[in-house]
């Protein structure tokens, strides 16, 4: 497991996140525009988006879910090492490096402390709530 590469791609996803966010956010704003000036339709449309924004929070909610089942996963398995017979010699038995091993550089990157520390997706992945607040605020 590369933890640069998990991190690279984590960040890509909050990106694309952030991005999808600011132009559901900018159609709202025109909307709202439209339908405080009187177009009728501007209105239904808002109550359009706010449906695709809520069906959009769902999937970013289930994304959350699978990368923290991935990350319990990941760290459990790593955290499993196979015990040495009682019989076996010492030299037998491989050093963790210095820095630690495999789970505590996974923990260390950015996808990893996100999970570990609770945060969830972070920030980048409320598309849905800062939608919804733009659009009915």
């Amino acid at each position: 497991m590369d933890v640069a590469t998990v991190d690279q791609e984590y960040q890509q996803l909050q990106q694309e996140s952030g991005a999808l966010t600011q132009v559901i956010q900018g159609f709202a704003t025109k909307l709202q525009t439209a339908g405080d000036a009187g177009d009728a339709q501007a209105k239904e449309w808002v109550l359009d988006l706010r449906g695709i924004a809520l069906q959009i929070q769902q999937e970013q909610l289930q994304v959350q879910a699978l990368l923290m089942a991935l990350h319990d996963f990941v760290g459990n398995t790593l955290q499993q090492v196979p015990q040495a017979p009682a019989a076996a010699p010492v030299q037998a038995v491989a050093a963790e490096p210095q820095g630690g091993g495999m789970l505590s550089r996974f923990r260390g990157g950015g996808f990893g402390q996100a999970m570990t520390q609770g945060i969830g997706m972070g920030a980048g992945f409320g598309l849905a709530d800062s939608v919804i607040n733009s659009i009915f605020s």
